[in-house]
């Protein structure tokens, strides 16, 4: 019992601490106003580095490599030479070039220009968006957890490979369980016993990978870096799944989407294009429910946050922490189960592509 209020108290403290460390970043030293939205929105999208907490007045954060290609070619540098401003007022010089941060969009300054400035629809007058395909903050935790994936599946199979009889030992405890349950609780029932075995490096790819980015988006000290969040990647997996389910439909599965077999002509003809249309609602779905389930988590514990300066009362604290806690909790769920409904709904589209007549 006092092993689990530890737990709790220490997932508070953690909750509190990332807060704080949010908070900060947006307080104007000028005494504006607290702006939760901005404050949520800029911590919900990708960025160029690591906000960490500050110090003394100081932010203390890991930068990211820039990497921007302009019209003088490739041009680098660290993300750390912008100083942590995200309003486009501190210049980094580089080849004889200036570039500014404006809310985590890098812009090439005109010649002869200091600071860049806006139209009435808030466009750019007198700066541009050059090619950037620097490592920001998301792309940078999906490369961590692909290295967590082959770190996890060597030592499993390694594992095996020293056990007798194939005896799960070790993290393979952790991991057989995991993949026998997405092989007969998903692929089997979804897709047949006759074909699953085709598609089970995909399913436990996505299932896994899913999952562990999941799980690193409620880290505190990693600041919001949630790959799920970034509608980018959900495309990402929803067009494989898409592709995937296109090049292993078989002729029975044309066939119930471009000439509806056992209903009248008029009947098939007016089916065709709601199938056409269907074969591409399936993957925008997917990638539509794991990114808006994954940022709806993190936007209700900022703004749950967000009272405690809104009614710039330390009253609301106790209240704001807890149900953000509550929240939190939550989330630890939803990461399983958002990578489950995404391998599951994948499994059933292979399904449909490569079941058989049975008439």
């Amino acid at each position: 019992m006092q092993i689990n209020t530890l737990r709790i108290f220490l997932l508070a403290l953690l909750c509190s601490v990332s807060f704080d460390a949010f908070a900060s970043n947006e307080e104007d030293s000028s005494g504006e106003k607290f702006d939760p939205k901005a404050m949520i929105m800029h911590h919900v999208k990708d960025a160029h580095g690591f906000h960490l907490w500050d110090w003394n007045g100081h932010p203390v954060s890991i930068s990211l490599p820039i990497i921007l290609w302009t019209d003088n070619g490739l041009t680098t540098f660290m993300s750390s030479e912008f100083h942590h401003d995200f309003e486009g007022k501190h210049i980094v010089e580089k080849d004889g070039q200036k570039f500014v941060n404006y809310h985590e969009k890098i812009y090439q300054l005109k010649e002869g220009e200091t600071t860049i400035a806006f139209d009435e629809e808030h466009h750019p007058i007198n700066a541009t968006q050059p090619l950037n395909f620097s490592i920001t903050k998301n792309v940078f935790m999906m490369w961590v957890s692909v290295v967590v994936l082959l770190l996890i599946f060597v030592s499993t199979s390694r594992r095996y490979k020293k056990s007798e009889n194939y005896v799960p030992k070790g993290i393979a405890k952790f991991t057989e369980p995991l993949i026998v349950f997405v092989r007969d609780e998903i692929a089997k029932p979804m897709i047949g016993e006759k074909k699953y075995k085709r598609f089970m490096p995909f399913l436990l790819t996505v299932f896994f990978f899913i999952w562990i980015n999941n799980i690193f988006g409620l880290i505190p000290i990693i600041n919001g870096a949630n790959v799920s969040g970034n509608i980018a990647f959900t495309l990402t997996l929803a067009v494989f799944t898409f592709l995937i389910t296109l090049f292993s439909g078989n002729k029975n599965y044309w066939k119930h989407i471009f000439w509806m077999p056992g209903v009248a002509v008029p009947m098939k003809i007016f089916l065709m294009p709601i199938e056409i249309v269907g074969m591409f609602v399936k993957p925008i779905s997917l990638m539509i429910r794991l990114f808006a389930n994954i940022t709806a988590g993190h936007i209700i514990i900022l703004s749950l946050m967000s009272l405690i300066f809104i009614f710039e009362s330390i009253a609301v604290a106790p209240v704001s922490v807890g149900f953000s806690l509550f929240i939190s909790i939550i989330e630890i769920v939803v990461t399983a189960i958002q990578a489950y409904i995404f391998t599951v709904l994948s499994a059933l589209y292979f399904g449909m592509a490569t079941e058989e007549d049975h008439h």
